[in-house]
């Protein structure tokens, strides 16, 4: 039985795939799609329904071809014949947004992945894996707040906070199935970052790839992936407005800088 597919479309024009962050919920893209859909079919995929009344329900590990085969069929769905489409990820979903355009490049015009932490090109890619390893133990043994300020301090490159205080709890079974953060902590983390790269296949299809990093980012983990990224598949590299979450906290500068992007890539998108 196929699995059923959760996704929201808005405007019109060429498709535009967005792949959201943490466990794939779309909370707070609304800004952000809304200035895209002048522009752009937006197409906003939610792999795990979690914003399509799934929130709640247990999850089990999640895996990037899974995210990424969900990307496709949801592409296969919306494009009619003939048709190609853009991709934005950020996260967990620029890592889904990568595999994607590795497995299926046929279809897709552009992809722009935005801070994906793929530490597994990087020099130190055992401790970048034991850093994330670390932040889902803290969360099972110590919650939400104690793992978001050790997920913090891994992403800036500061050391790790003190020992939690007594009050800190593991979340219960419903408490972590009812969280997006706590979904992210327990079944995507570590499993998406310790998710290899296909840079063979990548350097293949490098003229339809940008890698991105904010510019508050600079000097972090993930503006120090993105880059690097770049560099092993050959792709461009672009900054955009903010940090991590600048899709979230600047949603104007950052759509203005990803039309500006896709504009700029030489690739066209049919239109609808």
């Amino acid at each position: 039985m196929t699995e059923e597919l959760h996704y929201d479309v808005t405007g019109s024009g060429p498709v535009l795939l967005v792949l959201p962050g943490g466990a794939g919920h779309p909370m707070g893209l609304g800004p952000l799609t809304e200035r895209l859909a002048a522009r752009f079919t937006v197409v906003t995929y939610d792999p795990l329904g979690l914003a399509h009344g799934r929130l709640g329900r247990p999850v089990p590990e999640q895996r990037v071809a899974d995210w990424s085969e969900g990307a496709h069929r949801v592409l296969e769905a919306e494009l009619t014949a003939g048709e190609s489409a853009y991709v934005f990820g950020t996260s967990s979903g620029g890592i889904a947004a990568l595999d994607l355009l590795a497995r299926h490049p046929e279809r897709l015009a552009h992809v722009v992945a935005h801070e994906p932490p793929v530490v597994a090109l990087l020099a130190d890619a055992a401790r970048q894996r034991a850093v994330f390893a670390s932040v889902c133990d803290t969360y099972r043994s110590a919650g939400l707040r104690a793992a978001g300020a050790r997920l913090a301090a891994a992403l800036d490159g500061t050391p790790a906070p003190a020992a939690e205080g007594a009050d800190a709890q593991p979340p219960t079974p419903d408490e972590e199935s009812a969280s997006p953060m706590g979904i992210f902590l327990s079944r995507v983390l570590q499993s998406f970052t310790a998710s290899a790269v296909d840079t063979a296949a990548l350097r293949s299809v490098a003229a339809r790839l940008t890698l991105a990093a904010g510019t508050a980012s600079r000097g972090g983990l993930l503006h120090r992936t993105a880059t690097t990224a770049a560099e092993t598949t050959g792709a461009a590299f672009t900054e955009f407005p903010g940090g991590h979450l600048g899709v979230l906290e600047h949603p104007e500068g950052f759509a203005r800088r990803l039309v500006e992007t896709l504009s700029a890539s030489g690739s066209r998108a049919t239109g609808r």
